[in-house]
């Protein structure tokens, strides 16, 4: 009985565990890296970055570095009084709680040619598994009530081979079914 309530318990923490995980970003990548040559606007926003999560620069640290400002110090590409420097070229940076955080390069020109990142922390959704971007849809809601690949219904998960699921914000039935 006790070796069993362990494993339970065990197998329990796990799930908990592998729902949480942290990902992991590089900078800039698959295409660049921590240069003049990466659009960082664009790597920023099509990505998700939440609580628990990393970035990591690259870079070669005899031309670069990292400096963490603040949002007027982003704006205006001043590195007059940082939060945090960064210069080893291969900075970990742990993303510990929602809110927006912004980088920049605080070698001269650098930043104003574009060498600056924004990274938006949001909250996890209750979901552990990423939404797909496109569903059926809402008529209340729509597109903000896409219905994704795991929804709770009654209480209970479904999965997209049921042929329904309930759109969060107003409680409306829509059809899984593809017609």
């Amino acid at each position: 009985m006790a070796a069993a309530r362990t494993i339970l318990l065990a197998m329990a923490a796990m799930a908990i565990l592998s729902t949480t995980s942290a990902a992991i970003y590089n900078v800039g990548e698959p295409g660049g890296a921590w240069d003049l040559s990466t659009n960082y606007g664009t790597w920023a926003s099509s990505r998700n970055f939440h609580p628990n999560d990393q970035i990591i620069f690259k870079y070669s640290p005899q031309a670069h570095d990292v400096l963490e400002v603040s949002k007027a110090d982003y704006d205006s590409c001043s590195a007059a009084s940082t939060i945090a420097t960064l210069n080893s070229g291969n900075d970990v940076v742990s993303l510990t709680a929602t809110g927006t955080r912004y980088f920049l390069c605080g070698y001269p020109g650098h930043c104003a040619g574009g060498m600056k990142v924004k990274i938006d922390v949001v909250p996890r959704s209750s979901s552990s598994s990423p939404a797909p971007s496109s569903g059926p849809q809402c008529k209340q809601c729509s597109p903000a009530g896409a219905c994704r690949s795991r929804h709770l219904y009654g209480g209970h998960r479904v999965w997209p081979h049921h042929l329904a699921c309930r759109c969060r914000s107003h409680g409306l039935s829509v059809s899984l079914k593809k017609t």
